[in-house]
């Protein structure tokens, strides 16, 4: 009986360990180009809100899942780099550090072929986030980093059928916190992986990190 007790504790640690949270995280617009747009339109004064609300994400995960949670972070690295000359500052390797103090798999990506080649890799996704500028039909991994006011790096909802539907358990929660996801992306997202995702009928706004909070919307968090 108490063999069997034990092997039931074994196989129960590590289903759980091997269950993984993905945040996936698009990059900052240069601020050389965000400075020649009228006031009303500039975006990323500060450099880090998806990558604070990335940490604050983690903290939360690992409050819950406990500190061998297998968290993995995929970060779109020209976008800092970039931001980081611009503002003469260390970005990627603060971070670098950053998913270090936190015991996070890093996973640097500069195309969407990378950032969707990481998710497949992944294995019974628990939870999945999005951290970046979007629109009703896709992640935006990059806003404005090497043409003012353009994405030249994204995930369309058309890709979605590029992601590997079975890397995701069947109970997953999914949410992306840019702007509009909810208005097209999440249907999509919930037919072509079989799982909801949580997204914005509306504009997402970063400015709730200042006090301890993730974004919020200014619509509605629709599925």
């Amino acid at each position: 009986m108490k063999s069997l007790l034990l092997l039931l504790l074994i196989s129960l640690s590590s289903s759980l360990l091997a269950k993984e949270h993905v945040i996936l995280c698009g990059g900052p617009a240069s601020r050389t180009w965000e400075n020649l747009r009228v006031e009303r339109d500039r975006h990323d004064r500060w450099w880090a809100n998806f990558i604070r609300a990335s940490t604050m994400r983690m903290d939360e995960l690992r409050k819950a899942h406990g500190p061998q949670a297998k968290i993995t972070w995929i970060v779109y690295k020209n976008g800092y780099i970039t931001r980081s000359r611009d503002d003469q500052k260390p970005y990627p390797t603060w971070i670098t550090e950053q998913a270090t103090k936190r015991n996070v798999n890093l996973i640097w990506i500069n195309t969407n072929a990378q950032a969707i080649a990481a998710i497949n890799r992944a294995s019974d996704i628990i939870t999945f986030d999005f951290f970046g500028h979007s629109n009703r039909f896709c992640f935006m991994l990059d806003y404005g980093s090497d043409v003012m006011a353009v994405s030249q790096c994204w995930i369309h909802e058309n890709d979605l059928s590029k992601i590997r539907r079975s890397a995701f358990n069947k109970n997953a929660l999914c949410q992306s916190w840019g702007c509009h996801t909810g208005e097209s992306m999440s249907a999509v997202w919930k037919r072509k992986l079989g799982v909801p995702l949580i997204g914005a009928q509306g504009k997402t706004n970063y400015e709730q990190l200042s006090f301890g909070r993730m974004p919020s919307v200014s619509g509605k968090w629709i599925r």
